[in-house]
């Protein structure tokens, strides 16, 4: 198992286990997973050409939300005048992050502290640490938030994998919910009648047990995100004509900072742990 720079222009690392199995991560673009290869199968889908423009948003990888999921029904900053609104997502995912390698343990740390920028937004000194841990066909996270304020910091997480498909048609989904919100018409529908129209561009909100999982026909294999609470909100999103989906563990829904719905507090001084992974399994 190694680390090394795999594409200096940009910024990407590799952290590799072999050949056929390994992750690539551009610390300095918000700490962004780009791609994921496991048994020599690209798992992730990855919009290279975008990435390259960094006055847009990446589509593509592993992208991280914090502290917040989606955005807020706010005209202003819920902290008041001297604050910036927080933008969609949150911050986390703009901005550079720092990152070390343990190898006797063989895991990849990611690390994000408060800084000028995030003061901007965001009143709270704080530690963000992902520890990401690779095996054969299985990516694990170890998220740790801690906050060094002396006062209650609030906090949402998320993380936006985005996953290679051969065609929505062949999708087969999961342990879903009965039911799921629409979050662009804010609406509650049947999960399986909404899972139907993937291929029109689906964005679902779903109250899950923990376990996510969608079947692809022609690539023959399983993916299973496992997120348990409070890491348990999953969000379907689709994007046509991209193949693709986004299977995503959310701690909270859009509005929580606003409305209060679980929203997390992390108490001074104190740290908050969530734990979530991605199996693949092949159908063959």
């Amino acid at each position: 198992m190694k680390l090394e720079l795999s594409n200096n222009d940009q910024g990407i690392f590799v952290f590799q286990l072999d050949k056929n199995n390994y992750i690539k991560f551009c610390p300095k673009r918000g700490g962004v997973i780009t791609n994921w290869v496991s048994d020599g199968n690209e798992i992730l889908y990855f919009d290279e050409t975008r990435f390259m423009d960094k006055t847009k948003s990446i589509r593509g990888g592993i992208p991280i939300l914090f502290p917040i999921c989606g955005n807020l029904n706010t005209s202003s900053s819920i902290f008041g005048n001297g604050y910036l609104q927080l933008p969609q997502h949150g911050f986390a995912r703009d901005l550079q992050w720092q990152y070390s390698f343990n190898e006797n343990e063989k895991f990849l740390c990611l690390f994000l502290n408060e800084s000028k920028q995030t003061k901007k937004y965001y009143p709270f000194d704080f530690e963000l640490k992902i520890k990401v841990t690779l095996k054969i066909n299985f990516l694990e996270f170890e998220i740790t938030i801690h906050n060094k304020t002396d006062f209650a910091m609030p906090i949402n997480f998320g993380l936006h994998p985005y996953f290679n498909v051969s065609d929505f048609k062949n999708l087969e989904f999961v342990d879903n919910p009965l039911n799921c919100q629409d979050q662009e018409r804010n609406t509650i529908s049947n999960t399986l009648d909404e899972l139907k129209k993937i291929n029109l561009g689906v964005d679902l909100l779903m109250y899950t047990s923990g376990r996510s999982s969608f079947r692809d026909k022609i690539f023959k294999r399983e993916v299973t995100l496992n997120h348990p609470y409070p890491f348990d909100l999953g969000v379907v999103w689709s994007d046509p004509p991209r193949r693709m989906i986004c299977l995503e563990p959310w701690t909270s829904p859009r509005n929580s900072f606003v409305d209060g719905f679980r929203n997390i507090m992390i108490p001074s001084n104190d740290s908050k742990r969530f734990n979530a992974s991605i199996q693949i399994k092949s159908l063959k």
